[in-house]
C-alpha cells in the first residue's frame, strides 16, 4: 500500500512522525518518496520535489 507520509521536517534531516512512503511537494503536488527527499523548508515545513520548486517558493515569498 502506498501511504502519504507525515514528516517533521528539521536543518538537516527530517524526521518521520507517521509512516508512509511520499510526501507531496508544496508547490507542484508532485509525490516524492522518502529516500528520494532532499529539499525542505523548515520554517514553513513544507516538502519540495526539486531545487526549482524550492527556488520558486523562495521567490514567492521573496515578493511579498
Amino acid at each position: 500500500m502506498i501511504k502519504i507520509a507525515k514528516i517533521k521536517y528539521l536543518p538537516n534531516n527530517f524526521q518521520i512522525i507517521e509512516n508512509g512512503d511520499y510526501v507531496e511537494c508544496a508547490v507542484t503536488g508532485k509525490k516524492i518518496n522518502i529516500e528520494n527527499l532532499t529539499y525542505w523548508n523548515v520554517e514553513l515545513q513544507e516538502p519540495y520535489f526539486s531545487y526549482k520548486e524550492a527556488f520558486q517558493k523562495r521567490e514567492e515569498i521573496d515578493k511579498k
